[in-house]
This record gives structure tokens, sequence and C-alpha cells, in this order.
């Protein structure tokens, strides 16, 4: 077992995978209520396809050139700066939702808002793990590690923010994601 893990080794890889995990689930969390948040406001499949549509496609066009300019970045800086701008834009879709302003539009626009952090965010995160490891031998461990927290938090993220939804509402799967960013924000710094 302690094969699986070689890279936790690293303490600057185990304090970036406790915070980075904590906040892809928080991520998860805003996908589900934003989805969810749509479809009460609206009741339209199509407006939920278009939420979804803007959550993603600016991803698409704009990752080519942002993983251009993350390879001249500082990758450490550029993340401390992503991080905060979608802890800023979940905390802006928590005050819509909390305060009962929230509408369709402030989703398309907060979505596609997420969609241009991300394109830089994820270029400049999947080249700051070898940065964190300083035996070349653990980087393949540490990309495998990066890789199953991804896709375990794509799949506790909905989880838990079904019971939170059902529970205190959308608003608070907002403000749980904007609180979540604090621990990959402290683990960077």
């Amino acid at each position: 077992m302690k094969r699986y893990g070689r890279a936790l080794r690293h303490r600057n890889y185990r304090l970036f995978f406790a915070g980075q995990g904590t906040s892809l689930i928080g991520t998860w969390l805003t996908r589900f209520a934003m989805g969810y948040e749509t479809y009460e406001l609206s009741h339209s499949a199509w407006q939920l396809g278009l939420v979804g549509f803007f959550g993603l496609a600016p991803t698409a066009i704009v990752v080519p050139f942002a993983g251009v300019l993350v390879d001249r970045w500082n990758r450490q800086r550029t993340l401390l700066v992503t991080q905060v701008l979608a802890m800023l834009q979940s905390a802006a879709l928590a005050l819509f939702a909390l305060t009962g302003l929230m509408t369709v539009w402030h989703l398309i626009v907060l979505a596609a808002v997420q969609a241009v952090i991300n394109a830089f965010d994820t270029p400049s995160r999947q080249a700051f793990v070898r940065q964190m490891v300083d035996d070349r031998a653990d980087l393949p461990n540490a990309i495998a590690l990066n890789s199953a927290l991804v896709n375990a938090a794509r799949v506790l993220g909905p989880l838990v923010a079904a019971v939170l939804v059902d529970l205190v509402g959308v608003g608070c799967c907002f403000a749980v994601d904007a609180a979540s960013y604090l621990a990959v924000i402290a683990s960077l710094l």
C-alpha cells in the first residue's frame, strides 16, 4: 500500500493534495447546485443546457491560449490568482442565492466566468504537480494521485451537494464551495 502513495512523502505535495481535494469537492458542490438552481428557477431543460454549455465552452476555447501563457508564468502565483477568483465567483453565487436575487442570467454569466478561470487553473495545476515532488521517481505516482483525486471529487461532490441542497438549500452549497477555496489557498501559501 505504501508504494501507492509514494508522492505523499513530499510535504508540499501532501499539503497541496489535501487543499486541492477539499476545493475540488467544493467545486462539484457548485456544479450540482448550479444545475439544480437553474431548473428550480426556470423549469426549462433549454436553460439548464445553456448554463451547462456556458460552464464548459469557454474553457474549450480559452485553454489552448491559457496553456501557452501559463507555461511562461509563475505557476504558484497563477494558481493563487485562479483560486482567489474562483472563490469570489462562488461567493457571488452564494450571495445571489442566499438573498433570493438569483436569476438564470446570473448562473449563465458566473458559469462562463468559472469556465474561463478553469482554463487557466487546470494547466497550472497539472504543471505545478511536477514542482512539488522533489524525487522524479515519485512523479508518476503524484500524477496518478492527482487524477484519482479529481475523479473522487467528481463522485463525492454531487453526493454531498444533494444532501446539502435537501437540508439547507443551494446557497449553502455555494457558500461551502467559496470557503473550500481557503484550503487550497492556504496550501499554496
